[in-house]
């Protein structure tokens, strides 16, 4: 007997911790009621394992921007497989790609390639404690992830089995604030390595004087002796295709991309100042930094997928698709909710390329439940919305779809602000990724 989407989740469970293999993925981050295993996706929609279908707007985490399987994306990369996908020197793809992207980001000399944006990140900091001669690293307080690795995982809630000696070296500053910058560098002086932080999440870097906060870190970051690394997984590619880093004119020493870069394809890469990334080559007299070296890592299906990624992203101009899709997305969604009379509660925030939901009770306060509840209720009219990530294949078609759906769920979330959502959700909240205990 064929066991149905709930039996196999549970299956899951026995057989993979937390079920799967991304923490963002996970049962705690969904309603009850979403989809608990996929079986395929094609442009804007996805199927779960018993044949439902959902206008997706989670896109592989954010790491679909063009639409789940492209025909040209898919058709370069099967013509790959055919010539093999892993040689035992390195290939003229590599090549050809890291042409493509240091012709494409000023700020980038060189590059390394992987599989996951954790190993670029937990690269980037390893060449900035070798290049500097410093231990500590400052991370972006208000920004939720940077690696699976200790260095970073060891300064949240979810630190278990990571010793207190690594967590240490991990100190925390706040975006927009320059005082707990220069704050830092008088707290720990001549000790920091480098600053690592996403160029922007859900607002724009604000103006010091006639710099914005990210070039006035990188001006403190000089005179300090640290670097700045730019982890540009979420904004590269969205925000613009040189990265926010070229909105926002700042070069830092290292940038780290991944997500978008691909179509939803393995592959990320750390890119920077030659100076520093050659000490991960083998043609200097100075100490070797063990940068990156993974059997996979320049795996031919993921690097071909990004050369036509960055193809399609130029000739069809996708990156103002995003904005433009979001900007009616936005205004659409936000005018059901103040025509309900609950847009104190219920808003699509953040910038147009990238937005964010927020779900507030009636003291005003970010509510986990109603959250819930709205991705619960948006689900129940086929549109899986735990986050928001737009893709080419987004169109008009989809908003509407969209906004006929948001119609339903925020009525049934007026109610809830109205009689309590307990009475409305199914099961329990969502819970945020980094927690001390389940």
């Amino acid at each position: 007997m064929k066991k149905n989407a709930k039996e196999k989740q549970k299956r899951l469970h026995e057989l993979i911790p937390a079920g799967g293999h991304t923490y963002s993925k996970g049962d705690d981050q969904f309603p009850e009621i979403a989809p608990g295993l996929m079986a395929k996706a094609k442009g804007a929609y996805c199927w779960d394992a018993d044949g439902n279908k959902f206008l997706d707007y989670g896109m592989g985490l954010r790491s679909v921007a063009i639409g789940h399987a492209n025909d040209e994306i898919n058709e370069a990369v099967c013509k790959q497989i055919s010539l093999g996908t892993n040689y035992t020197r390195p290939s003229v793809l590599e090549l050809n790609l890291a042409e493509i992207l240091v012709d494409l980001l000023p700020s980038v000399d060189m590059v390394k390639f992987a599989k996951n944006g954790s190993d670029v990140t937990s690269a980037a900091i390893r060449l900035a404690r070798a290049y500097t001669g410093k231990k500590y690293i400052a991370v972006c307080a208000e920004h939720p992830f940077y690696s699976f690795n200790d260095w970073f995982i060891g300064s949240t809630a979810c630190n278990s089995g990571i010793p207190d000696e690594v967590s240490s070296l991990t100190v925390k500053f706040n975006y927009n604030n320059i005082q707990s910058v220069e704050d830092l560098f008088a707290k720990y002086p001549n000790q920091i390595a480098a600053f690592i932080l996403k160029p922007v999440k859900n607002v724009a870097p604000e103006m010091f004087g006639d710099k914005n906060f990210l070039q006035k870190l990188k001006e403190l970051c000089d005179k300090n002796g640290a670097l700045l690394i730019l982890d540009e997984m979420i904004s590269g590619f969205r925000f613009d295709l040189k990265g926010a880093q070229n909105i926002y004119n700042v070069e830092p020493h290292l940038s780290t991309f991944g997500k978008a870069t691909a179509n939803g394809f393995s592959f990320a890469f750390i890119g920077g100042k030659r100076e520093i990334m050659e000490l991960g080559g083998i043609h200097h007299n100075k100490p070797r930094v063990f940068l990156l070296s993974g059997t996979h890592g320049a795996e031919s299906t993921g690097l071909m997928a990004a050369i036509k990624n960055i193809e399609i992203f130029k000739r069809d101009n996708v990156v103002k698709h995003h904005w433009d899709y979001g900007k009616k997305f936005k205004d659409g969604m936000n005018a059901i909710a103040k025509q309900k009379g609950i847009d104190k509660q219920f808003a699509i925030t953040g910038f147009d390329c990238s937005p964010t939901i927020e779900a507030r009770n009636l003291k005003g306060e970010i509510d986990l439940a109603l959250l819930t509840l709205f991705s619960q209720e948006m689900i129940r009219n086929n549109v899986l919305i735990p986050w928001i990530a737009f893709s080419q294949s987004h169109s008009d078609l989809e908003l509407d779809i969209t906004l006929d759906a948001a119609e339903k769920a925020l009525g049934i979330y007026k109610n809830a602000l109205e009689d309590g959502v307990e009475k409305f959700l199914v099961g329990t909240a969502v819970k945020p990724v980094f927690r001390k205990f389940n």
